[in-house]
């Protein structure tokens, strides 16, 4: 007697994000072309690309703040237009220079973290002891508990990026975007990041994890899968050892590069231009 198959997850179900055919023109130009892309569970993305090739406007689509000319979303089973992508929002992290940028100096880390429950910057009306409690572990999961008190205005550079990625895990999101994290960060306290987020990424409970960069030097052994877009074109996408190649880089920043690989991180080298003298 044969037994029955197990019943299969729907594909709205298995995925945490999926694009399909997604476009978006905006004053005439026709910024994202045709995307599909798919994000399951388990799964932790490298978006790559050169400045210009369609990356924040995808970013900003998927996170409900730019209308698609067409094509499909789906975010945690919900499509777009279906949806309210308002309430959706809260169950995505993200963490970028915009948030950064925007935070109140004299806000507590702790009251910074809290805010994150809310997707609200700038946060107004009582905060629970409950609320500061959970703030206060994330604090220590993203290894700096010690921030708890201090305001936004002390804090380092990197010592900012644990405390926006601690507000966004606030939400208990299953999908977390980090929108060029690195950025302004020196060499050691760039690796420093990176390593917390390899330990991040191999966490049981970690959400799905979306790293927005330009540079394959900090795409770490976590990481998954990788996307390429150019010129607002899905380039390639797929495992990272089948898509993080030589030849799709060189397709990707229009240069001869030169890609090598060891213990698992990337490292890019441009040839220069003949008849440039370096």
């Amino acid at each position: 007697m044969t037994k029955p198959s197990a019943p299969k997850r729907s594909l709205e179900e298995a995925a945490v994000l999926e694009v399909a055919n997604l476009c978006l023109q905006r004053d005439g130009v026709r910024v994202l072309r045709d995307i599909s892309w798919r994000v399951e569970r388990g799964q932790h993305w490298v978006m790559l690309g050169a400045n210009g090739s369609g990356k924040t406007s995808l970013l900003s689509a998927l996170t409900g703040y730019l209308m698609p000319t067409s094509g499909e979303m789906l975010l945690l089973g919900k499509r777009y237009g279906q949806a309210d992508w308002r309430e959706l929002r809260k169950s995505v992290g993200l963490v970028s220079s915009s948030v950064r940028q925007r935070m109140a100096d004299p806000e507590p880390a702790g009251e910074t973290v809290v805010s994150g429950r809310h997707a609200m910057i700038d946060l107004w009306g009582r905060v629970t002891r409950t609320d500061l409690a959970r703030a206060r572990q994330l604090l220590r999961q993203v290894e700096c508990e010690y921030l708890f008190d201090r305001p936004w205005r002390v804090l380092s550079q990197g010592e900012r990026q644990r405390v926006l990625i601690a507000r966004a895990l606030m939400g208990r999101p299953r999908l977390l975007i980090l929108d060029e994290p690195c950025a302004g960060l020196d060499p050691a306290a760039r690796e420093h990041f990176l390593q917390f987020l390899q330990r991040l990424g191999r966490r049981r409970d970690s959400p799905a994890l979306v790293l927005v960069t330009h540079h394959v030097e900090e795409i770490m052994p976590v990481f998954s899968h990788v996307m390429v877009l150019k010129a607002g074109w899905l380039l390639a996408q797929g495992t990272k050892r089948a898509t993080l190649t030589a030849e799709v880089l060189a397709a990707a920043f229009s240069a001869r590069v030169k890609l090598t690989r060891i213990a698992g991180r990337y490292a890019m080298s441009v040839a220069a231009k003949r008849g440039v003298v370096v």
